[in-house]
């Protein structure tokens, strides 16, 4: 068999840009929405209040994809990330085992890439302020994404020396309060969607924002009647309505899946987007594994160009 290169998150980094993120996450969304690349369900492997597993299948451009993936928010104070796990590429012919890259910076970089390409495709024409609320891992790829991308961008955190750490080492600017940063045109929320960052109220006509926070069940960003107030869109239905940020708005009957469009038939051109500079858009993101497998086979394009370790598998 042929050696299996091995993909450290340094590597990940170096191999995929976020343009080149943004580029093959935008691909991913069409192929699925054109039913040419499949991902049955993501399936949860609970352990609360300590964290969760989460394992994440993908078929698509001629490979199999398994994200093993685990989120365990107490860690930090261990001094252990939040984020660990493995993902694993597969010949979708034979089966044979291609590459194993690093999960946590195959994530950051497709929820960087999810967060900017919602905001670009849905924001309003002429937006020009753009703010990440949350500069944990998740938050300074969505910044290094929109700077990549030539947008400006602010950084809010809870922890302001985070905030000002982020924002020094990538060249963007410190919001002064968090009501600051969600007045942006542009809003990337990045939180860990344990408690309501938006009530109802707090949005202005014609802005934008990807919900990327609450990725699982019992979380929340936004309050549902603030999720009513605005033109809404997913990564996937069947997650968001069961485990994202629309969760509590279907179980309370605040919304349908009539009231939601897929962003993925939005860039297929199957469905329109933004209708008027006026709306309010919100765009949530549950975490894709169509998307880790566009990253992933992204770096594999440029595996002979690395010094990658091997498995003599």
């Amino acid at each position: 068999m042929t050696p299996v290169p091995v993909f450290t998150g340094a590597a990940v980094e170096a191999a995929v840009s976020p343009q080149r993120a943004v580029e093959a996450v935008r691909d991913a969304f069409v192929a699925h929405a054109r039913r040419e690349w499949s991902m049955p369900p993501k399936v949860y492997v609970t352990n609360y209040p300590a964290g969760d597993f989460r394992a994440m299948p993908a078929l698509g451009g001629g490979y199999a994809l398994l994200k093993w993936i685990t989120s365990f928010p107490g860690n930090p104070a261990r001094g252990l990330p939040t984020v660990t796990g493995v993902v694993l590429v597969s010949d979708a012919k034979t089966g044979e085992l291609r590459a194993v890259l690093d999960a946590a910076s195959v994530t950051a970089l497709r929820t960087g890439a999810a967060a900017v390409l919602a905001a670009e495709t849905l924001g309003r024409t002429g937006a020009s302020t753009a703010a990440v609320i949350g500069a944990g891992v998740n938050g300074r790829a969505a910044a290094r994404t929109f700077l990549a991308r030539g947008q400006p961008v602010a950084l809010w955190d809870v922890a302001a020396e985070r905030a000002a750490v982020v924002a020094d080492e990538l060249g963007a600017s410190v919001a002064s309060a968090r009501e600051d940063a969600l007045a942006a045109d542009l809003v990337v929320t990045v939180t860990p969607g344990h408690a309501v960052l938006l009530p109802e109220g707090t949005l202005r006509a014609g802005q934008h924002v990807s919900l990327m926070g609450a990725d699982g069940p019992g979380k929340a960003e936004a309050a549902s009647g603030e999720l009513a107030r605005a033109r809404l869109f997913c990564d996937d239905w069947e997650q968001a309505s069961h485990g994202g940020e629309l969760a509590h708005a279907v179980e309370d009957g605040s919304i349908s899946h009539e009231d939601v469009t897929a962003l993925g038939d939005v860039l297929a051109g199957d469905a329109q987007g933004r209708t008027n500079d006026d709306e309010i858009t919100m765009f949530d993101s549950t975490g894709l594994a169509i998307q880790d497998l566009a990253i992933a086979l992204a770096a594999l394009e440029q595996a002979d160009e690395l010094d990658l370790p091997t498995l003599p598998l």
